[in-house]
């Protein structure tokens, strides 16, 4: 029996895939970019041979991940079996880069690393609905095109690396999506501080841990947004810090994503890979490239006397004495010049001023969404006996702690605030007109019904009764992390959250308490 000859650069399988190079090389399979000379592409093919006993679990499993059309991951387009004793999996070709080669680099700014792994969590989402896990997701995995877009490598495929025979129970399978869950908090993790938790993969260091917890992003690379750090917690943390509620669906977590992200530092020191070109595309230090021409190598030649200027003529020279005449006041007249453009801008300041004086100032349309500070924070009660329910808590529900907050009173009998009012809340002050976009409410207990209410824009008096506000968003037996988006246009200086239905606390006993309230819009 003849020697297996190994596969070279060179080769064409199937009469058509011409090999061209080697990829990668892992737990026994091999990856070659090569060329579809029949359609004149470039393919990725990934083969396993055909003698190794997972080569059928192979191609079932490549088989099956066809039933998840997410563009994100990288279709199959051919099935080979016993090809130069190889089983082939066929697919389209990314130019891309895997994203461990940039964390290798440094980590991704917060709003990047949100919605890298914001698109990989809606991807996973699909795939999990059609029944079909990747189970070993890691940088390596994911790839990043020169325009910013996401793809996937490996979906169904490291299914293969199963016992052979083993039939997958439902325990398996739920177990399966939890490993996808947890490699997507691993990943939100790596891209914000180049480290992975548990190991070293990729080659990422090992995350750091204090007496055997993980520590939080925010404790391992400065600038990380708390948005994201608690995000990351909820999904890797047993349990999550502050009784967060935990993340254990990717779809929950590609939502979760969408609103977070915004930096603590709006300037984003990292570069951009729409703004990179090959092959520089990994490159932080500066390219500089000489401008102009090369310095001369022998001294300039004196000109020839036909190049001189003409000399000056009569109305010229009568010019250049004038000026001789005028040199010792040319200083005063130069200061009156400069005093009395001086006094043209104070005048125009004031005039301008004293005509905007009342108007809000405009909002730029086409600014990016971000975190609108609050100003002010006071409590909302038209409908009590003395018009306020705790007002010196109500600056804890804008504190950025969850630890704090600001709650209502005990009502008994009914959630409804005991029937004696229709509710209670709190008004926050944007110190200006703002245009609001959604709201992002960290609570205490559940269920909790609340509306949202917003004043006119040109209101510059905190309401104190709901006349004049206009109810914006209603949501009933909402959890302890409750987001509302907003229709879009909604120009406004107050937002008043208004609690109508509260949690039961203790046997008839009821109370509501808005731990943190973040709002995000333009200004």
């Amino acid at each position: 029996m003849s020697e297996r000859r190994l596969l070279a650069s060179g080769d064409v399988l199937a009469h058509r895939y011409e090999l061209q190079d080697l990829v990668n090389e892992k737990l026994g399979s091999t990856t070659w970019r090569a060329h579809d000379q029949v359609l004149n592409r470039n393919v990725g093919i990934e083969m396993l041979s055909s003698a190794d006993p997972r080569a059928d679990h192979f191609l079932q499993a490549a088989r099956e991940s066809t039933s998840v059309t997410d563009p994100r991951f990288l279709r199959v387009l051919d099935l080979i079996q016993e090809e130069q004793h190889h089983h082939l999996v066929v697919r389209e070709w990314a130019r891309a880069f895997p994203l461990d080669q940039l964390l290798a680099q440094s980590p991704l700014p917060n709003r990047r690393a949100a919605t890298v792994v914001a698109e990989v969590a809606e991807a996973l989402a699909n795939a999990h609905e059609h029944g079909v896990y990747h189970r070993r997701l890691t940088p390596h995995q994911v790839l990043l095109k020169q325009s910013g877009a996401v793809r996937i490598v490996g979906l169904g495929v490291t299914t293969a690396l199963s016992p052979v025979g083993r039939q997958d129970s439902l325990e398996d399978l739920q177990g399966y999506e939890q490993l996808d869950v947890q490699a997507l908090g691993k990943l939100l993790y790596a891209c914000l501080t180049s480290r992975w938790p548990g190991a070293h993969v990729d080659g990422l260091n090992a995350a750091p841990t204090e007496h055997g917890r993980l520590l939080r992003p925010r404790q391992v690379r400065a600038g990380v947004s708390r948005d994201v750090d608690t995000t990351c917690d909820r999904i890797l943390g047993t349990p999550p810090r502050n009784h967060a509620t935990p993340l254990r669906k990717a779809a929950d977590i590609a939502r979760t994503l969408r609103l977070s992200g915004e930096d603590d530092d709006l300037h984003d020191d990292q570069p951009s890979l729409a703004s990179m070109s090959s092959p520089d595309l990994l490159r932080l230090d500066p390219v500089i490239v000489p401008g102009g021409p090369p310095p001369g190598l022998e001294p300039p030649r004196r000109r020839p006397k036909a190049y001189e200027p003409a000399p000056p003529t009569t109305l010229e020279r009568g010019k250049e004495r004038a000026k001789r005449a005028a040199k010792g006041d040319r200083g005063l007249v130069l200061l009156g010049v400069v005093g009395a453009l001086v006094i043209v801008t104070v005048l125009a300041f004031l005039v301008g001023r004293s005509s905007n004086n009342g108007k809000a100032d405009p909002i730029e349309r086409d600014s990016p969404l971000r975190v609108l500070p609050i100003q002010r924070a006071g409590d909302f009660d038209p409908q009590g006996e003395d018009g306020s329910e705790n007002p010196e808590e109500a600056r804890l529900a804008i504190d950025d702690k969850l630890s704090t907050g600001w709650h209502t009173s005990r009502y008994f009998g009914s959630a409804d605030l005991g029937g004696l009012k229709d509710g209670v809340g709190v008004v926050l002050d944007l110190g200006g007109p703002r245009e609001v976009d959604s709201l992002r409410l960290q609570l205490e207990g559940q269920p909790t019904s609340f509306s949202i209410f917003a004043s006119l824009p040109n209101t510059t008096k905190v309401p104190s009764s709901l006349r004049g506000l206009r109810r914006v968003a209603a949501v009933n037996d909402a959890g302890t992390d409750a987001s509302v988006s907003l229709e879009s246009g909604i120009l406004t200086r107050y937002v008043v959250v208004w609690l109508r239905s509260l949690p039961e606390v203790g046997d008839g006993e009821f109370r509501g308490e808005i731990r943190e309230v973040v709002i995000r819009g333009r200004s």
